[in-house]
């Protein structure tokens, strides 16, 4: 067996006549992410109007909400693999398409069943996302911008849930809910068209300089020239200590950001009776901190590795203090108004995207090539999105019987203090995997 050492992280000087194009390529990136939690959060937001539509219970819309993750974490074990194999270019193309054309027919659902189709569809469309983009960064960035990146391109997420709330909201105010989903939906078919035509790899690129496709490789693919090529086993990913606490980690993060993707508009209106134009713009405050918890967590993290800081290190700090920082989640439950209850989730949810740019960085801080990247992400995004399946429904199960949301808030403070504790003592040293 080759043996994999990680050498410690050697900060790379900055030429600013090396080039930005990358950056240009992460702005593409983080826009499908966004268009993808857009179509996602869509629902979430005309929920109520659904709701009224079709008389559901509060546990109906928890699984009606949970119906897009039943497929979206399936999938994210062979989406993964064929992002790795297939490439960011064909497979964020192919998700953005499938997505798109889910979220118009969601805007002729004519019942339940037919909205559970549909979100399934939009669960199998989402699946490559995130798995792609982690392995597009891998190809983009070297390890010491890596957590920029990552935290850049994982604020798609805030950045679309937030820009879903007042735009579908004041949508369905002046046109119904379902030309809200079509209008969604035809933003995701534009994109993919876009992606097709405007990625390409480094090595593939015309708009990418000698200097700046040099300054990618020689931090970002160095320590892949030494490492063996052969493929890593699926039974011996999950044989790894590293993937374990990968996956648990990642799961008690969803758990509380799912909350917000989900729930968080029909608590704000239930529990403070805020209407629907209000909700549109108190609800983007929560979203607008988890932005600036994206990047203050990259540039943290990146700051830390290239000031010489071990890379594990660096990585625990910003994933253990950002889950720590999460639990503020269930500080809303003692809030008498709805400002205090937004300042107690904007915190959290500022802390879990945070903690959220180093998850994204561990796939490629332990894959042993890049093609690897995009199944240790899908694996990784397989377990954490089993808290979007886990978790819409607990909320409204317990919801619909305390008729409040005091509990599933306490509950998901208490997720986050097991995912510190996780992240703090579950995660090894981060070096390349092997057999």
């Amino acid at each position: 067996m080759v043996q994999l050492t990680q050498t410690k992280p050697q900060a790379v000087a900055t030429d600013a006549r090396v080039g930005k194009h990358r950056y240009v390529v992460l702005l593409m990136i983080t826009l499908g992410i966004a268009v993808n939690y857009m179509d996602r959060a869509t629902m979430s937001v005309a929920l109520p109007s659904i709701k009224e539509e079709f008389g559901l219970s509060p546990a109906i819309s928890g699984v009606l909400l949970s119906a897009f993750f039943w497929t979206y974490a399936s999938g994210q074990l062979p989406m993964g693999y064929l992002a790795g194999r297939l490439g960011p270019r064909k497979m964020i193309a192919l998700s953005a398409l499938t997505f798109g054309l889910a979220t118009i027919g969601m805007g002729f659902a004519w019942g339940v069943t037919s909205i559970i189709v549909l979100r399934l569809l939009l669960g199998i469309g989402e699946a490559p996302g995130f798995p792609a983009a982690a392995q597009a960064v891998s190809q983009w960035f070297p390890r010491s911008e890596r957590g920029f990146a990552s935290g850049t391109f994982n604020n798609g997420n805030p950045i679309g849930s937030t820009l879903s709330v007042p735009l579908v909201a004041l949508l369905i105010s002046w046109t119904g809910w379902r030309h809200a989903f079509v209008a969604a939906g035809l933003l995701a078919v534009i994109y993919a068209i876009a992606w097709w035509f405007f990625y390409r790899s480094p090595a593939e690129s015309r708009q990418l300089s000698k200097a700046e496709l040099d300054y990618i490789q020689a931090d970002g693919e160095a320590s892949a020239k030494n490492i063996a090529q052969d493929d890593l086993s699926w039974p011996a990913l999950f044989k790894q200590r590293t993937i374990w606490a990968m996956m648990i980690g990642f799961f008690c993060v969803n758990f509380c950001a799912y909350f917000f993707i989900t729930w968080f508009p029909s608590y704000l209106v239930s529990t403070y009776n805020l209407s629907l134009l209000k909700l549109g713009f108190l609800g983007m405050i929560p979203g607008i901190a988890s932005m600036i918890g994206g990047w203050t967590g990259g540039l943290v993290s990146d700051w830390l590795v290239r000031r010489g800081t071990d890379l594990t290190t660096a990585r625990k700090v910003c994933l253990v203090g950002g889950l720590l920082g999460t639990s503020t989640i269930g500080l809303a439950v003692l809030s008498p108004t709805v400002g205090m209850a937004l300042l107690a989730l904007s915190a959290s949810y500022f802390s879990s995207t945070f903690a959220a740019a180093s998850v994204w960085c561990l796939p490629g801080d332990v894959a042993p090539a890049n093609h690897h990247v995009g199944s240790i992400g899908g694996i990784q995004n397989a377990a954490a999105n089993l808290a979007g399946i886990i978790s819409p429904i607990l909320m409204g199960v317990i919801t619909g019987i305390t008729s409040s949301f005091e509990l599933p808030l306490i509950i998901a403070g208490c997720v986050a203090l097991i995912g510190a504790a996780n992240y703090a003592f579950l995660l090894p040293r981060l070096k390349p995997l092997s057999n």
